[in-house]
Parts: C-alpha cells; structure tokens; sequence
C-alpha cells in the first residue's frame, strides 16, 4: 500500500524578509499596474454579466485583457528580479494566468460564457489573490 507524501514544515527564517523584497521595486508604479489588473477583473465582472455573445461592438473586453496582461507582465517583471518567497510565488502564478489570457485574446469573439470562465479561473483568481497580499503588504509612503 502507498502512502502519500507528507509535507515537511520549512524551518528557519525566510530567505529575504518582506521589506527588504520591496526596498528596490517602484512602489507607485508596481500599485498602479495591480490596479490596472484590479480594475480589469472588475470590469470583466460586468462584461460577463451582459450576456454578450461577441464583444465585436466596442472592443473595451479585448482592450481590457491586453492592459490586464501588460501589467501582469510588468509586474513579473519588477518582482522577478527582487525575490522574496512570496514575489517568486507571484512570480509563479502569473504566466498561468497569462496563458489563460492569452488564449481568451485567441479566440475570434469574446462571449460573455467565454469571459465569466476567464473570471472563474483559479490562475487569474491566484494571481488577484496574491496582488491583493501584495498591495495590502508594500509599504505606504507617508507625506513628511
């Protein structure tokens, strides 16, 4: 009989702490692209809602995909290259999300079914999860 494998609980301290992941990363610019994602979900929220069979009369889906995936890859890039263990979790969540993205951008229309799947799926969800942390965790500037 198998039995499966049992996690084993990581000891010691994490390799770079939380602030010193971000001390690098352009505070205002890393919130505005987690804004654009944020804000793009929520519009996709309404666009499934609309029971639309094609997004052909105005675009605003498609456009709002492209932005979301730019920013995505933004901030995959910044958090790339000043790894903390939760920015390389980021860092490997997003090219899922991308990938679903990208083959929803694929398709010839853009359904509302189509887009409430996109909205469902558990990457883009992951990745607005983990964004969510992110903004909730960077550092406010304060005014002096």
């Amino acid at each position: 009989m198998n039995t499966p494998p049992t996690m084993t609980p990581r000891a010691g301290p994490l390799r770079k702490p939380a602030e010193a992941a971000v001390e690098k990363i352009d505070l205002k610019h890393i919130q505005t692209q987690i804004e654009v994602v944020e804000s793009g979900y929520e519009f996709l929220l309404a666009y499934a809602a609309q029971g639309r069979e094609d997004d052909l009369a105005d675009g605003r889906a498609r456009s709002t995909l492209t932005q979301m995936d730019m920013a995505m890859g933004s901030i995959n890039e910044m958090l790339d290259t000043h790894g903390s263990e939760f920015n390389l979790v980021i860092a490997n969540d997003i090219p899922k999300a991308r990938a679903a993205i990208a083959m929803v951008l694929a398709s010839e229309r853009l359904s509302s079914e189509l887009v409430d799947n996109l909205n469902a799926s558990i990457h883009v969800r992951c990745v607005l999860t983990d964004l969510f942390i992110l903004s909730e965790a960077l550092p406010v500037k304060r005014p002096v």
